[in-house]
């Protein structure tokens, strides 16, 4: 499968490559396949060192030796000189504190050293990290599952993308035959979720979703809670860490879908979940959008550390957990939608939006007045902060959009966006955006 991360790393090869490159994200999203398929595409020459298999090297790394006689000591082992041209890749780092703290001696050598890093529950080590971290002396980017363009990708529909793309920019709707292919794709990727294996599983079912059953994704399940042992002060923790992610669907499935402490347990508090939380949120399981107290450039000055919304990393997985039935997604019998379905069918929505924009790169944030107004999602950009208003289905009724565009129509963006599963327009400053084509907001 084609990922968009390949550019990253290029961008890495041409223009950073004697600077450690380390990826971090969730675990099984492709990070091993994706750089394994990188080195030998790019590069004549590699070394690929998985630490889970071999930890010989681990033991080097750490022994109390000049770094120039860990570097010999580790071509020994390996049975090969490292060149200016070999690039060495270093799999579940995490497992060495001492080979991490040694990137900073890879970049300061004189010696052109090139190294890839990468692991699961890389970003929680960083974050519980016990030795000298090399700080500026590494390069750090953030891989997540696919995206919706991506599974077009992968599910052969290159030329809907092109048209999807050439409609966004020109505010110009989709034929009606291409708008509800394009949704009814959505709706399967809600499905699928970003995961490469179990993308696969679909394009392997001769993409029929009905034949894709929930297996990979309760086994993830079960794999992610089992992470959750890993480096956690003790028991209490890791059960606090699972008790917060198994209330991520409740939490978005409620009307106000702030972050409470009382949906985890009744007598649940802050100062017992500060890092449970930092855990969830360094691993790449869940994502956070923050709110913001007030409505001016950079609104990263007023976000609140206090209030804030999760997400779950993938909209599959969410599915799975909240065992949604796949005809309650992919047919639309309006008879048939209760008041709650509604909800939990807005949490799955705003669920993927969130996902969509963050592998975007964008930094988003959310606002709220009691009893008047909600906005989803903001962004902030040269253009000015753009309020997102997100919808699960056709509803075109904008009244907590409206009212903030014109409390703050000085402060904000000329235009704003709708997204939902109508076609594309501008209307009274409106950008209409389908579900299909958030990967088009950059």
């Amino acid at each position: 499968m084609k990922r968009l991360f390949y550019d990253e790393l290029l961008d890495w090869k041409n223009n950073h490559i004697n600077t450690p490159l380390m990826i971090v994200g969730a675990r099984q999203i492709g990070k091993t396949y994706l750089v394994k398929e990188f080195i030998t595409n790019e590069f004549n020459d590699y070394i690929y060192i998985n630490l889970l298999d071999n930890i010989s090297v681990t033991n080097i790394f750490e022994k109390e030796i000049d770094f120039k006689d860990k570097v010999e000591e580790f071509e020994a082992y390996i049975g090969k000189k490292i060149t200016k041209d070999t690039v060495i890749v270093f799999d579940e780092v995490q497992e060495s504190e001492s080979l991490i703290s040694h990137m900073k001696s890879f970049c300061e050598s004189d010696f052109p050293y090139k190294i890839i890093c990468l692991g699961s529950l890389l970003g929680v080590k960083f974050k519980r990290f016990n030795k000298s971290f090399p700080v500026g002396k590494v390069i750090i980017k953030r891989m997540y599952p696919l995206n919706f363009k991506e599974f077009l990708m992968a599910t052969n529909n290159d030329l809907l993308i092109s048209h999807i793309e050439k409609a966004y920019d020109k505010n110009e709707s989709l034929s009606n035959s291409l708008h509800n292919k394009a949704l009814k794709l959505y709706k399967t990727y809600l499905l699928t979720g970003g995961m490469p294996e179990n993308i696969l599983n679909y394009i392997n079912s001769d993409m029929n979703i009905y034949n894709v059953d929930g297996v990979y994704l309760k086994s993830l399940y079960e794999t992610y809670l089992s992470d959750m042992t890993k480096f956690v002060s003790n028991i209490c923790e890791k059960s606090r860490i699972e008790k917060v992610y198994n209330s991520i669907p409740s939490q978005l499935s409620k009307e106000n879908k702030k972050f409470q402490y009382s949906y985890i347990d009744n007598n649940a508090r802050k100062r017992d979940y500060e890092l449970p939380l930092d855990w969830l949120l360094s691993s790449g399981l869940v994502l956070g959008v923050n709110y913001v107290s007030d409505i001016r450039k950079p609104l990263e000055a007023s976000k609140s550390n206090d209030i804030f919304k999760l997400y779950l990393s993938d909209t599959g997985l969410l599915i799975n957990m909240l065992n949604i039935d796949y005809k309650g997604i992919m047919l639309d019998e309006d008879s048939t939608i209760t008041s709650n379905t509604m909800r939990i069918m807005g949490a799955i929505t705003e669920n993927y939006v969130v996902n969509e924009l963050i592998s975007n790169n964008l930094n988003l944030y959310y606002w709220y007045e009691l009893q008047k107004c909600e906005i989803d999602i903001m962004i902030d950009t040269k253009d000015g902060i753009i309020p997102i208003e997100i919808k699960a289905g056709t509803n075109k009724k904008s009244t907590s959009l409206n009212y903030f565009r014109d409390k703050f129509k000085n402060n904000i963006s000329n235009v704003s966006y709708r997204i939902s599963q109508n076609n594309f327009g501008l209307e009274n400053g409106i950008k209409s955006i389908p579900l299909y084509a958030v990967f088009c907001i950059k």
